[in-house]
């Protein structure tokens, strides 16, 4: 007999070309994805994949299973969702450190949404108990795994009408006395700080905020400078130009932090290929726009 679990781990093999990716999107074991095709494959006395080094390929008979497969599929999510209680939520939470930003968490929210159904999100900062945390490189325990997925290079942001604008980069000696938005906490500025200080330069604070949000606002309005990322959003603003400053490497590392003795559960699996294709997307851009 045919069953409803084998043709979903079939759909899942063919739309991913992999029985491991099938694997973690259904939250199952590989071997049970195995075990699944083999039954379909014994029933209809055919061979549905071909294997190779980097997963599958479906075989003429796998492409004439396929559409009626996925037909059988939807209609059995229809009638489940017309007749059944509503499904059990998969509870997540994500700690999220605050220099991401909203766009790019959005979007990551956004991503893991779309992977894992009936998800249940709770964000919380990235010091509270938490099943993952988004945080800096440098501030991942040894008791956590890392997979780097974002890299930030600061650059001084100034008011398009200040003389620096015109300028290709500026120096430390540019930076003294002149009004910055002073925002915490951020490492990158702690180091531009302790630059300054080293060369006897005065860090002048205008204002004090927490986001980068904020900062970049107000420094489009012309009430000071500030040490900002350069993200698109930040580089096409009205008002704002940014500049590199001379000799200082100002660059972080973000990414995916997560216990080291769960990486294989199903839930932490499915947020891993989530970061793993958003840097294959990073990279695939840079090639295009070098």
């Amino acid at each position: 007999m045919m069953e409803l679990r084998s043709l979903k781990y079939f759909q899942a093999v063919y739309d991913q070309g992999s029985i491991s990716a099938a694997a973690k999107i259904c939250f199952v074991s590989q071997p049970s994805i195995t075990a699944a095709i083999q039954q379909l494959e014994s029933l209809l006395s055919v061979t549905l994949f071909i294997r190779h080094a980097r997963g599958v390929l479906p075989t003429a008979a796998a492409d004439k299973l396929y559409p009626l497969a996925k037909d059988i599929a939807d209609n059995t999510h229809s009638i489940y969702h017309l007749f059944s209680d509503s499904p059990q939520p998969v509870s997540l939470r994500l700690g999220i450190m605050r220099s991401l930003g909203a766009k790019r968490m959005s979007f990551f929210i956004k991503q893991i949404s779309e992977k894992i159904d009936n998800l249940e999100l709770t964000l919380v900062d990235p010091e509270e108990p938490c099943d993952i945390r988004v945080v800096l490189a440098h501030t991942v325990t040894s008791q956590e795994s890392f997979i780097p997925v974002w890299q930030d290079d600061y650059q001084l942001a100034v008011p398009i009408n200040w003389p620096q604008a015109r300028q290709k980069e500026v120096n430390l000696s540019q930076l003294d006395a002149m009004p910055f938005i002073h925002r915490m906490p951020c490492d990158a500025l702690n180091k531009l700080k302790a630059e300054m200080i080293n060369h006897g330069v005065h860090f002048q604070h205008r204002a004090n905020i927490r986001t980068i949000e904020y900062a970049w606002q107000l420094v489009s309005t012309g009430i000071g400078a500030a040490l900002l990322p350069n993200w698109q959003e930040i580089k096409e603003t009205e008002g704002i130009q940014l500049l590199p400053i001379e000799g200082l490497n100002l660059v972080k590392h973000i990414g995916l932090a997560y216990k080291t003795n769960k990486a294989n559960t199903p839930l932490i699996s499915a947020v891993k290929e989530v970061c793993k294709e958003r840097v294959l997307l990073v990279k695939s851009q840079i090639l295009i726009n070098p």
